[in-house]
């Protein structure tokens, strides 16, 4: 089992910045890789962006790519979400998940990863 727990959510300004953090507990050495997903009011979840545990490759979404930066601190077993150049529309729950199975490149379904954080609100006031 792994544990994830998200946390660096709240409330800016359109243009502004946010880092989230996703702090895995657990049996951390099956995980390939991790994710950001994230659920606006009255949509699905969607994908975010993806970083391979061991490679460090990282994926994004067409909608955050040159705004938002994943990456991870090995030795603490978090990831972060660097988000920048905020717009209201990136206003939803943020998820962090973990997959244990390993799958090739970019993988966005969301039954392929098996452990979900409980998410985290950021709000983007225009």
């Amino acid at each position: 089992q792994v544990q994830l727990v998200e946390s660096g959510g709240g409330l800016v300004q359109a243009g502004g910045s946010m880092r989230l953090s996703c702090t895995a507990s657990g049996r951390i050495f099956i995980m390939y890789r991790m994710a950001w997903f994230r659920q606006a009011p009255g949509k699905e979840r969607e994908f975010v962006t993806q970083i391979n545990w061991s490679a460090g490759t990282t994926y994004y979404a067409d909608s955050v790519k040159g705004r938002f930066t994943v990456s991870r601190d090995s030795a603490k077993s978090t990831v972060f979400l660097q988000m920048n150049s905020l717009k209201p529309e990136d206003t939803a729950v943020y998820y962090c998940a973990a997959g244990h199975r390993w799958f090739p490149g970019l993988v966005v379904t969301e039954a392929r990863y098996d452990y979900w954080g409980q998410g985290t609100q950021v709000t983007v006031s225009s």
